[in-house]
């Protein structure tokens, strides 16, 4: 039985997506952030609805949201937002954006919720309770070898910046049976059902992966930073994988 949070954050998260497609493909105005990172009438709007239906609900916990920020950092559960994740694809009409409702409580990231909108479909997880696609099981794949692999990436500037990191996910990329670049909520999603068996990025935020990770470790699978450290609110780097892959990525990896 879904507990009370995961119920309030898939009823936000349906809040969100009515806004969201509302206003999709009606040519809204772009703001540009202090991060160059562009805001436009959606977001405001969908985090808007999501942050009132959890306030209500749950008014002690903390709220971390990409367009309003911290607040009540120190409560012990705290709510991470990302209303679209994927507003660049958004404001030109591509579908791959989604809406990213987490909760972190005592450190540790126990529930997800991806809603993408757009492309037609939810996933949601919480921890030790399984995790979900539309309402079906979701299962990572069982391939435990990298030659049978297939690799998804998204953004990598800061890994292409590095020649001795380019280089070693070169050698990566030989070792694998495909490379994609799926991207956004997308891969994860692929990830988590066993369409693919790992999803390595290096210029992340936490708000883009925080509800994923749940999904995928309630999944079978495994999710940490490049380092093989624990995914906390600093993150920056990601590799998830089907958990049979993880350890020889990450080696592959290592600097």
């Amino acid at each position: 039985m879904p507990s009370e949070q995961l119920q309030a954050a898939i009823e936000a998260a349906h809040a969100a997506a009515e806004v969201i497609q509302g206003l999709y493909r009606r040519n809204l105005e772009v703001t540009i952030k202090a991060d160059k990172s562009p805001v436009t009438e959606a977001d405001l709007r969908a985090e808007t609805a999501i942050r009132q239906i959890l306030r209500a609900r749950f008014p002690e916990y903390g709220f971390y949201g990409e367009e309003t920020g911290r607040h009540a950092m120190d409560a012990d559960s705290i709510w991470l937002v990302d209303p679209i994740d994927g507003t660049k694809s958004f404001v030109r009409e591509c579908p791959f954006f989604s809406t990213q409702i987490a909760l972190l409580r005592g450190g540790r990231l126990v529930l997800g919720v991806s809603c993408a909108s757009a492309y037609g479909e939810m996933a949601w997880a919480e921890h030790g309770g399984g995790a979900f696609l539309d309402g079906q099981p979701l299962r990572v794949s069982a391939v435990d070898e990298l030659g049978a692999a297939i690799l998804s990436t998204g953004n990598l500037k800061s890994l292409a910046a590095s020649s001795a990191d380019w280089s070693r996910f070169g050698a990566l990329v030989g070792r694998v049976n495909r490379l994609r670049g799926y991207g956004d909520f997308l891969h994860y999603h692929l990830l988590a059902r066993g369409a693919l068996d790992a999803v390595l990025e290096s210029d992340i935020n936490i708000l883009d992966i925080a509800a994923l990770t749940v999904i995928v470790r309630e999944a079978g699978g495994s999710v940490t930073d490049l380092a093989g450290a624990e995914i906390g609110l600093e993150s920056t780097t990601v590799l998830a994988t089907n958990g049979a892959l993880h350890a020889p990525i990450l080696k592959a990896m290592r600097r």
